[in-house]
This record gives structure tokens, sequence and C-alpha cells, in this order.
């Protein structure tokens, strides 16, 4: 006859045989591979078809991407890739100085918890709505303009404020702000602000503590924010079209005009495109950390 103590443990020790451990890692794979890595295959696997009549010939064939090729589409990858990587590296230099201020230096929980809920309403707007806002104030008739011209700081409307590369990186710094902030202010929150003061008890000015103490710990939410913020600008479409005028096309622009034109195999193959960048630089990421990490560790820091 069992104890209680052996009826409490019974509900688990069921729980266990319908759900052994060792099959939570088989489990995890298999539905990654085929919520994942299965679309970008069949992805991978369209760009080497094509559209006649309207309709995808199954056959094998090279003449998407010498099309890719021909029509000079490479620019528009450099382009994406160059706009991406300047946002990214914006959104960095802004949002890590700012994450720290509010995760080390504000006091006030009140504000704290204003900030955040402000940092969140983008993601309840629709992209159009948040992006469509900017251009009557950077029009030639919009608000910039007109307080120039009324201060009497210009002679005529600036032109490039709309329509320009200017405007979509304008319009992105504001959109993708928020997804380097959080995961930086997140890791900046969990570090232990006893770290920071045996940094300056040992003798460490406030650089040094920043770039032993503050970066190492912080890396995992950085690396976090960069893919979070160059992840959707390598596929974003809304900016440029909206701001851009049709004057800086993306691949994003590119890719859903071919959806739209039904050319499903261009499509797949601008999409091959942006998972093989991305890609790469992820790779790239990963190494120079791992490099950093590898010539600078908390304990070396605790030895200077």
């Amino acid at each position: 006859m069992g104890t209680a103590q052996d009826e409490t443990r019974r509900p688990a020790s069921r729980l266990a045989d319908y759900w052994p451990s060792g099959l939570a890692v088989p489990a995890f794979m298999i539905s990654w591979s085929i919520l994942v890595l299965l679309p970008i295959v069949i992805i991978v696997a369209f760009s080497f078809l094509q559209m006649k009549s309207y309709r995808v010939v199954y056959e094998p064939t090279l003449a998407t991407w010498t099309n890719i090729i021909v029509s000079e589409r490479w620019f528009t990858v450099v382009r994406t890739l160059r706009i991406a990587l300047t946002i990214t590296a914006i959104e960095l230099l802004l949002a890590f100085p700012f994450a720290l201020w509010m995760a080390k230096r504000c006091r006030s929980k009140s504000l704290k918890a204003m900030i955040v809920t402000l940092l969140t309403i983008p993601f309840f707007l629709d992209m159009s709505s948040r992006i469509i806002v900017w251009r009557s104030i950077l029009d030639v008739n919009g608000g910039i303009n007109s307080l120039l011209l009324n201060l009497g700081l210009i002679d005529a409307p600036i032109q490039w404020l709309l329509y320009s590369e200017f405007a979509v990186h304008f319009g992105m710094i504001g959109s993708y702000f928020p997804a380097m902030v959080f995961p930086i202010f997140t890791s900046l929150v969990l570090i232990d602000d006893e770290y920071i003061h045996a940094s300056g008890d040992l003798g460490g000015n406030p650089l040094q503590t920043l770039r032993y103490i503050i970066l190492p710990l912080a890396m995992p939410g950085i690396v976090a924010g960069i893919i979070f913020t160059l992840v959707p600008l390598m596929a974003a479409f809304v900016e440029p079209r909206m701001l851009g005028g049709g004057f800086v096309n993306l691949l994003g622009d590119s890719i859903n005009s071919a959806l739209q034109e039904l050319k499903y195999p261009t499509a797949a193959a601008l999409s091959t495109i942006v998972i093989v960048a991305l890609g790469v630089l992820m790779v790239v990421l990963v190494k120079l950390i791992g490099r950093r990490e590898g010539n600078t560790s908390l304990f070396q820091v605790v030895q200077r």
C-alpha cells in the first residue's frame, strides 16, 4: 500500500512515461526541419524553374538565375545589403547607449514602464500607417520644409527629403529601433551591478568597465538585436515603396513585385539570395564574436 508521498509523485512519473526526456531533442529537430528547413528547400528548388503562360514548368533550368544577372538585379542586391548593414549599424549605435541608460541609470520604475510601453506601440500598428505619416512631414510642402522656410534657413524647399535613400533610411531607423533596443535592454538588466562596482573598485575607469565587463556580458542581447534588425531589413519593402517613390528599389520590393506578377521562380530566386546573404552575414558575425570572446574573458578582466 503506497504512502501519501508516493501518491504525490505518481502524476509526475506518469507524465515522464508519456513524454520521455530522450525524445525532446529529436521531436524539436523534426518539427524545426518541417517548419523551417523544408520551406527553404522548396524555395531554393523553385528558383530553378520557370513560368510559361502563367504556369510553372517543372523542368530544372538556370533561366531564372540568368535573367536576374542579365537584368542587373545584382545592383539591387548590393543596394539592399548596403542599406540593411548601414541601418543596423546606426540602430546599434543609437540603441545601446539608450538601453544602457534605461537598464542601469533610469531609477524611476514608472518612467521605465512608460518608455517600454511607448516602444511597444509600433508593434500594434500597421507598417503602412506608420510610414505614410512621414510623407507629409518630408514632402516638398511638408512640415520640415515649411518650418525651415518660415525660419528663413533655406530659400527653396529641399527636394531630397522625400523619394530618396535619405527618406528610406530615415523611415527604417524609426521602424526597427525597438527590435534593437529590447534584446540589448534585456541582457543589460540581467548583468549584476556587483560586477560593475567590482570593476571600479579594482581601478577600472568607465571605458574599461564598458569594454571588459558590460559589452561581453551584453553580447547575447547585442547579437539578438542585430539579428532581429538585419533579417527584416533584408526583406523590407514598405519603406522603399512609400518613401523611395520607386527610386530606391530593394530586394523586398522586387520580391513583392515578382509575386504580384505571378513570377514565382523569380521571387524564389530573390528570396534565395536573401537567405544566402543572411547566412553568410550570420556566420561572419558568429566568427567575430567568438574571436572576441576568445581574446577577452571575465576571468582575464578580473586578473587585470
